[in-house]
């Protein structure tokens, strides 16, 4: 396939990968980014978790991701701070 990360990807990686397109660009680059690096080798839960958070609205994407908010749940909220990883530009 010649994209880094998509060969490796099963059906399902493959599936989290495309709804990681969410057309706002500053969404798209953390998304996929992150789906490229991390959903090869995730564990069942780990999918599962991205795929939760894959079904919220972008507006609370952005928040999330750009450190406005923080996820209620604990599981989400740790999602978050491997998305944005140890140093998030703000």
């Amino acid at each position: 396939m010649g994209t880094s990360g998509t060969s490796t990807l099963d059906a399902e990686g493959r599936r989290l990968l495309w709804r990681c397109r969410r057309g706002m660009k500053e969404l798209d680059v953390l998304l996929e980014r992150f789906a490229r690096g991390a959903l090869p080798t995730a564990s069942a839960e780990q999918r599962s978790t991205f795929g939760r958070f894959l079904e919220l609205p972008d507006p609370v994407l952005v928040d999330y991701l750009l450190g406005q908010g923080v996820p209620p749940e604990p599981e989400l909220a740790a999602l978050v701070r491997r998305i944005i990883g140890p140093n998030p530009a703000r």
